[in-house]
């Protein structure tokens, strides 16, 4: 694979022997070191790479070494600059501190001090990176990205997961709402061979204003209340697996700056000026129809053409009702705390008849359901289905004079569960397995007024 996740060390110091010696002395460790003898070389070292840490040299032939500080940092904020200087000054000292230095060190340099000093500065920069992926990491325990079934379609869903685990290009996940899109993308990354940290963000969860701030990071100033510069998901996920579900409601305005990231490897922060270097595996799901949406001038085409190197498109639960028994007995085991609950074949065999229309994600919270409302040690989810929407065949079916469109149906859907749920939009789009801004979204999109609501018996 392509991406090369290593730590890296730049010397910048005129000292050929003191950059072969340092070199030398950090050859014990997984490391990659980079030498520079000038601040020219120095700056276009650290532009073309994603540079860790940097022991800076003050005296350089073409300038001090701190004049260096400012240019590093733009290209890389989180570079962890470490000075070392023959001649130490308290002015000195605190000069390079502002302009964004780690540390300071006199030569002659102690080799145990330089150790410590540098093995510091790629703990502290490990430590400021897992803080920063905190709110958007989806890694899980690797049982939770497992995709249970193997039959009804499931196969050749495995047999892409490991074509695409094994290459580096990018890869679009196609399936209705609930079929277990991330599942996939998960298991995609926790196969490949280098793997870095896996960040999930949902398109279609943000407001169109805050999507290119969250995506591609903004600088101090570039709008109301940004007191301080902060990197986007792209740049958090360096290294890694950044997964872009709902990608089909990106706003057509950011699909461009997204093809030109996924191009040039390069981004500009929002109010920024310089390019920033960024190596991120990506993969992309949606459940809508990009073909259509294409035709509709929603998406474009050249980015749908980038995304979908790799497609892997995961079928509904209705089409592999053989895989039914082997979920059930997987979210038994989860979500169970008495391990000898049992689910009879009776109910596996009544839950295989039903049409499932909130696909996997239905299945599990019927289970959870089951479970709370266990009676002795058993439980009977096919008795909470009668509580559940009617199935698409039947909605059909409840037209004799001609069939509805999908937008109508969808329509009637959301104002169905609207009624059922109080008007809650919280709790409706927890249902319908949709955010909330998409209900919102749509609500507007199909004109749904405050309170309005309708029941099935309409569709006759």
């Amino acid at each position: 694979m392509s991406r090369n996740v290593q730590k890296n060390l730049v010397i910048i110091d005129d000292d050929r022997l003191f950059c072969d010696s340092v070199r030398a002395f950090f050859a014990d460790i997984d490391l990659e070191v980079f030498q520079a003898h000038s601040i020219g070389e120095g700056q276009r070292l650290c532009n073309e790479k994603k540079v860790d840490v940097v022991l800076l040299d003050q005296k350089l032939p073409d300038g001090l070494g701190v004049e260096l500080c400012g240019p590093i940092l733009a290209a890389n904020d989180q570079t962890k600059i470490i000075f070392i200087t023959a001649y130490p000054t308290f002015d000195n000292a605190v000069k390079a501190v502002r302009t964004g230095a780690y540390d300071y060190l006199a030569k002659p340099v102690d080799a145990e001090e330089l150790r410590l000093t540098v093995t510091q500065a790629f703990r502290t920069l490990e430590l400021e990176r897992v803080e920063q992926i905190h709110a958007y990491t989806s890694r899980k325990d690797n049982a939770e990205t497992v995709l249970i079934g193997a039959d009804g379609g499931l196969r050749e869903v495995h047999r892409l997961i490991g074509l695409s685990a094994a290459s580096d290009v990018p890869a679009l996940i196609t399936g209705e709402t609930g079929t277990g899109k991330n599942v996939v993308a998960k298991s995609i990354h926790y196969l490949q061979a280098e793997k870095g940290s896996f960040i999930g963000i949902n398109c279609a969860a943000l407001p169109e204003n805050l999507i290119e701030a969250e995506l591609f990071g903004y600088e101090k100033g570039a709008f109301t209340g940004a007191v301080a510069g902060r990197k986007g998901i792209f740049e958090m996920a360096e290294g890694g697996t950044l997964f872009l579900d709902e990608i089909g409601d990106l706003p057509l305005h950011l699909q461009s700056k997204l093809l030109g990231v996924l191009d040039d490897k390069m981004l500009k922060r929002l109010g920024g000026q310089s390019l920033r270097k960024v190596d991120v595996r990506i993969i992309a799901a949606t459940n809508i129809n990009l073909e259509e949406a294409i035709r509709d001038k929603r998406f474009r085409e050249d980015l749908y053409y980038r995304l979908s190197v790799l497609r892997i498109h995961v079928p509904p639960l209705r089409r592999r009702k053989s895989d039914i028994a082997a979920l059930c007995r997987h979210f038994l085991q989860k979500i169970a705390r008495h391990p000898a609950l049992e689910l009879p074949e009776a109910e596996i065999r009544q839950m295989e008849e039903y049409h499932w229309p909130g696909n996997v994600r239905e299945l599990k919270n019927i289970i959870e359901r089951s479970v709370i409302l266990q009676i002795d040690g058993m439980i009977h989810p096919s008795e909470l289905l009668e509580n559940s929407f009617p199935t698409v065949p039947d909605l059909v079916a409840s037209r004799p004079k001609g069939a509805a469109t999908l937008a109508e149906m969808e329509r009637r859907h959301i104002r169905m569960v609207l009624l059922q749920m109080d008007n809650n939009h919280t709790r409706a789009a927890e249902a319908l397995g949709i955010s909330r801004s998409t209900l919102i979204r749509k609500l507007k999109d199909y004109r749904i007024l405050p309170g309005e609501a309708e029941h099935y018996t309409d569709l006759k």
